[in-house]
């Protein structure tokens, strides 16, 4: 166990060793081209003829460059603990047509000139850096233990020194000051190696957002089907349980009175207003629970809880629902509750005398269409609950508009892409 006084040291005696053993691994891997250019330049001025060797040398510059991109991001990885190069998704099923197509990609593709650009170019100039904290290293070490080397030496050969008696110290301090500044000076050169290595070994700046787009947008994907499976299980729970308690209460009740008809009159009111409250309290559940998510809507489709929907409007409805297929769930209950509330709204608000919905879809897309003949003037930066649907029609990428001018008509437009 290190005592609290002596952590500090010894993490700082291990972030030494740490940065000192990444950047030794990284001086083979930064010079693995020089031998490629420096054959090349031999070549040329021993032949005078720059074309082949010139050809030769690019080709294996840029197929050697992914397998060093490889070796760095490992050594990043195990030394550093940081990921800075994914690895490049290999083509299959393999084919001559496959692998032509794959390196055309590569070659036109940015990332990879700058990681050639990387090995090149930046590797040597790497490398001399690491080279150079190393020989610090070792000659701080060199110089701190002088006085032991110098012990080392014979007697007679530590005599004929002239310089022993001055000369040591100086190498002692030279050596202690190096070791001292070891540590900044090996820290700041693995730090900006990770950052070069980030910058052109790894995605470029674009690509990293897009990447962090579509993971936003896989997570709001999950997140909505996630809670739209939490409305169907509360559905089903209310459905399942509550609601057929509240129906055998009521049975009950109504039992009661059809069986008892010498109950006094005050025992009877009681019972008879208890059947009626619980009678309200499921009938006000079946709305709850159409509101949440309808069964109708999980078993039979669009098509069913619409129609279901519109037979239980107070004005008429006309409904065209033109579907191929079923779509997918989370667009389907979107579908259901745009329409559901543009009803309620027409039928709270409109003053119509008439609605029309339209549901079609239209390649990928699935376009809902609610018009009706009322006063119109509705405007969903009211904070009504079109702004509601506006929310809900944008959490699947879809599109919602709302046309209402004043004396109607009034037509709600959501188009809800629905490719698989």
């Amino acid at each position: 166990m290190i005592r609290p006084g002596l952590k500090r040291p010894a993490l700082r005696a291990r972030r030494v060793r740490r940065d000192a053993g990444f950047l030794a691994a990284g001086v083979l891997p930064h010079l693995a081209l020089v031998p490629v250019w420096s054959w090349a330049a031999t070549s040329t001025a021993r032949t005078g003829h720059w074309k082949p060797s010139l050809q030769v040398a690019a080709v294996l510059i840029v197929l050697g460059a992914p397998l060093l991109t490889a070796v760095q991001r490992v050594r990043h990885r195990a030394l550093l603990g940081v990921d800075v190069a994914p690895a490049a998704p290999v083509p299959e099923p393999w084919s001559w047509a496959v692998a032509a197509r794959w390196l055309c990609r590569r070659l036109s593709s940015a990332q990879t000139w700058r990681r050639v650009g990387y090995h090149l170019l930046l590797g040597p100039l790497l490398a001399a850096g690491e080279l150079l904290v190393l020989a610090a290293a070792v000659a701080g070490l060199a110089g701190a233990t002088a006085y032991g080397w110098a012990w080392a030496v014979p007697t007679q050969g530590r005599r004929g020194w002239l310089g022993y008696a001055t000369q040591l110290p100086c190498y002692t301090l030279a050596g202690l000051l190096l070791l001292a500044v070891l540590p900044w000076v090996a820290g700041a050169a693995t730090r900006g190696e990770s950052r070069a290595a980030a910058a052109l070994l790894g995605p470029s700046r674009s690509q990293r957002l897009q990447q962090r787009v579509e993971h936003l947008a896989e997570s709001r994907t999950g997140l909505i089907e996630a809670v739209d499976a939490e409305r169907r299980r509360i559905e089903r729970d209310l459905h399942d349980g509550t609601q057929q308690r509240l129906v055998s209460l009521a049975v009950n009740l109504g039992l009661v009175l059809a069986t008892n008809p010498d109950l006094p009159d005050g025992a009877r009111a009681a019972v008879a207003e208890a059947h009626l409250e619980a009678k309200h309290a499921i009938a006000e559940l079946n709305d709850l629970v159409r509101g949440l998510h309808p069964a109708v809507l999980e078993d039979r489709g669009l098509d069913a809880a619409l129609s279901g929907l519109a037979a239980r409007l107070p004005l008429p409805v006309r409904l065209r629902v033109d579907l191929d297929e079923r779509v997918p769930p989370g667009v389907e209950s979107v579908a259901y509750f745009v329409v559901s509330e543009a009803l309620a709204n027409v039928t709270k608000h409109a003053g119509a005398t008439r609605t029309e919905v339209t549901v079609r879809q239209v390649g990928s897309v699935l376009r809902v269409n609610v018009t009706d003949d009322g006063l119109g003037g509705a405007d969903p930066s009211t904070g009504t609950g079109l702004s509601g649907l506006a929310r809900r029609v944008g959490s699947v990428d879809g599109s919602f508009h709302v046309s209402s001018p004043v004396g109607g008509p009034t037509t709600v437009t959501a188009e809800l892409p629905c490719a698989r």
